[in-house]
């Protein structure tokens, strides 16, 4: 059989060492080798966000709904929007997740490295004051 359905996988909640804020995820495709090929869609509830973190082989995120940020080590703050593609290098640290105002899903795709190393690296959390003010927090 060449073409088939992918099989279903539940939304599960992510871990809260990886995460600051309710995060939620559907693993959609893991890639059979020789892909080695992944596709999750990430849902974050308003000032969720990941922890800082590092992919062996990058990352490349496409918002499909709601505004939300990414930021790598000592780079600027991205503002994300709905149609919005970035790409973080592989092993840059970086980290992404909704604005305080706003929900924000994204699909995130990135692939195993051929080499065995582990795909993600997490780090710390972020720092008090690493996470941009919601507008409507900087307004009052």
């Amino acid at each position: 059989m060449s073409t088939r359905m992918q099989p279903k996988t539940p939304t599960v909640k992510g871990p809260d060492e990886w995460f600051t804020g309710d995060v939620y995820f559907n693993a959609y495709y893991a890639g059979e080798e020789p892909s080695r090929a992944r596709l999750n869609l990430v849902r974050f509830t308003p000032g969720a966000h990941t922890a800082w973190h590092t992919h062996a082989v990058g990352q490349t995120l496409h918002v499909t709904e709601g505004r939300g940020y990414v930021q790598s080590r000592g780079e600027d703050v991205i503002e994300l929007h709905p149609g919005d593609t970035v790409y973080t290098p592989a092993g840059e640290w970086h980290w992404h997740g909704a604005t305080g105002d706003d929900f924000m899903c994204h699909l995130a795709m990135w692939e195993a490295p051929a080499t065995g190393e582990p795909e993600t690296v997490w780090g710390d959390k972020l720092a008090p004051g690493e996470y941009p003010r919601s507008s409507r927090e900087s307004a009052s």
